[in-house]
C-alpha cells in the first residue's frame, strides 16, 4: 500500500491510537525516529534502482560489511539490481530521498537471509531497527519458516540491533550466524497495529 492510500485510513503520523485495518501492510509505513523526524519504509520498485545507487555512493569501507555494498560502481549497480531481482526488498524514504534499505533474499526460499543497509547520516536513529521489523513482518507475511542473517563477530552495533528484533546466535564458525524462526512471539508482535503492540497512550497531566 502506497503513503498516499495509507493518508485514506490513517489521520496522522501519530500511529499510537491505530488499531489497525484490513488493507493495512504487514507493518505500519510510517516511522518516526529518535530525533522525531518522519520516515515512510515502504517496498522497493524499480524505479529505485537509481536512488539506491545514489544511497550507496555515500558509503565509506568503513561503511560496508562482508564487502557489501560493493566498492566498484559497476558490480555495485549489479548488485542492487540482483536484490531488487531475487529479493524482497524495503527502502526507508524522507523527504524524497532514500537513505535505508533492507530486504530478505532470496524470496521464495523458507530461511530467506536478511540484509540491511543504512546511509551514514542516517544511523543511529533507530531506522535500521525498523528496517529489520519491516523484513521480519513481511517474511512472515508470506510464510516463509524463519529469516537468518550473517554478521561480522566484532560488529557489536549491528549485533545489538539483531538481538532487539529477537535474533539469537545459532552458529559460530568466523562470522555469527543468528536466526529468527518466524514463529516466535517477536515475529508476530511486529505485525501487531500500534495501539495492540504497544498499548494505549499514557495520559498527559
Amino acid at each position: 500500500m502506497t503513503a498516499e492510500s495509507t493518508d485514506a485510513v490513517c489521520g496522522g503520523w501519530d500511529g499510537s491510537e491505530c488499531e489497525g485495518t484490513v488493507h493495512c501492510p504487514p507493518r505500519c509505513p510510517r516511522f518516526v525516529d529518535k530525533r522525531g523526524a518522519r520516515w515512510t519504509v515502504r517496498p522497493a520498485v524499480p524505479e529505485d534502482l537509481a536512488p539506491l545507487a545514489e544511497m550507496y555512493e555515500g558509503f565509506d569501507r568503513e561503511d560496508r560489511a562482508q564487502g557489501l555494498p560493493p566498492v566498484v560502481r559497476r558490480q555495485r549497480a549489479e548488485w542492487i539490481e540482483s536484490m531488487l531481482a531475487e529479493g524482497t526488498n524495503v527502502v526507508a524514504e524522507r523527504d524524497g530521498a532514500v537513505l535505508g534499505h533492507a530486504l530478505y533474499t532470496p524470496s521464495d526460499d523458507a530461511t530467506p537471509e536478511l540484509a540491511v543497509f543504512v546511509h551514514p547520516t542516517a544511523q543511529d536513529r533507530g531506522i535500521g531497527t525498523e528496517l529489520c521489523r519491516h523484513v521480519i513482518a513481511n517474511a512472515a507475511a508470506a510464510d516463509r519458516n524463519a529469516i537468518e542473517l550473517h554478521v561480522e563477530i566484532g560488529n557489536r552495533i549491528a549485533r545489538s540491533v539483531y538481538r532487539s528484533v529477537g535474533f539469537r546466535v545459532a552458529e559460530r564458525r568466523g562470522d555469527l550466524r543468528m536466526e529468527l524462526p518466524l514463529c516466535d512471539p517477536v515475529a508476530t508482535a511486529v505485525r501487531l497495529p500500534p495501539l495492540a503492540r504497544e498499548g494505549p497512550a499514557e495520559p498527559s497531566g
